[in-house]
């Protein structure tokens, strides 16, 4: 089949792989322009692109070339934006989305199954609409989350959806007969620097959950420390307070406490978490938030 292929992230590339690999025709790659990453001034290239750029595909960040571009169908994964209504009529397109919808539509889907504590999530195959996330579904495929880190579980849910899509394209039961979605519609909102930083208010279990979304942090006696692994511990430390408990570094919350494995300082590389109590020079009791 000519597809249009619209995506942005890493977790887009396996299907795009998987489509090329199923025989199908990429007549165009669409992804979002290229952007500054890092301090640096020089922009780079999406991780689309650059597969797409290796395979000899073309590429463009205009939208609109998908009308003109002969494609029978587009693919979509992550792409970043919301596709129009008439472009939709033209090309009518799948799109691969990391949740089991109508749960988590919206742009963090991985992310606020976790923070939520959901036991599962998954990948829905539905036809975009030109509303968020609300087409119908073609199939769809569950995974337990346990204790896996967002990325971790993106990378599993892209393998699963890469395959999942080439099925559905290759199964016209599948292809033609979607169904509409059923359940109470939830929304992943964008993760906001509040949503990461921990919090002595919020209970160890979600402070444990967000450390494993990625990017959290916290400040200990005062100083920005970023948070990249950290398990419930079963030490009692008070809420607010930080202690070192059996040569581990136990933050107290409203509701247990929770010991920190890897930590990044300010302007350093990640280190156990004891290394940096003892280069941070603490006293034996310390303050977080």
């Amino acid at each position: 089949m000519r597809l249009a292929f619209l995506g942005t992230p890493e977790a887009a590339v396996d299907t795009l792989d998987a489509l090329i690999d199923a025989g199908h025709e990429i007549v165009l790659v669409v992804t979002r322009p290229d952007r500054r990453r890092g301090r640096g001034s020089t922009l780079s290239a999406s991780p689309v692109k650059e597969a797409a750029l290796a395979r000899g595909l073309t590429v463009t960040h205009r939208l609109a070339d998908v009308a003109g571009s002969g494609a029978e169908r587009g693919v979509v994964v992550a792409y970043g934006a919301l596709i129009p209504e008439p472009l939709l009529l033209a090309v009518p397109m799948l799109n691969v989305h990391f949740s089991l919808l109508p749960r988590w539509r919206g742009a963090a889907p991985v992310q606020r199954a976790i923070l939520e504590g959901d036991v599962e999530t998954g990948v829905s195959i539905i036809s975009l609409e030109a509303t968020l996330d609300t087409g119908p579904v073609h199939l769809v495929r569950r995974v337990a989350i346990n204790e896996q880190t967002a990325s971790a579980l993106t990378a599993e849910l892209a393998r699963i959806g890469a395959r999942a899509v080439v099925e559905v394209l290759a199964t016209p039961a599948l292809l033609l007969h979607p169904t509409p979605q059923v359940g109470e519609a939830t929304y992943a909102q964008k993760l906001t620097k509040e949503t990461l930083h921990l919090a002595p208010a919020n209970p160890a279990t979600r402070a444990v959950r967000t450390v494993r979304v990625g990017g959290a942090f916290c400040f200990i006696d005062g100083t920005r420390l970023g948070v990249e692994s950290a398990i419930e511990s079963e030490a009692v430390v008070e809420q607010g307070a930080v202690e070192m408990v059996d040569g581990e570094v136990v933050l107290g919350t409203s509701r247990g406490s929770f010991t920190l494995g890897t930590v990044r300082p300010a302007s350093s590389a990640t280190m156990a978490a004891r290394e940096w109590w003892r280069g941070h020079r603490a006293p034996r009791r310390s303050q977080w938030s």
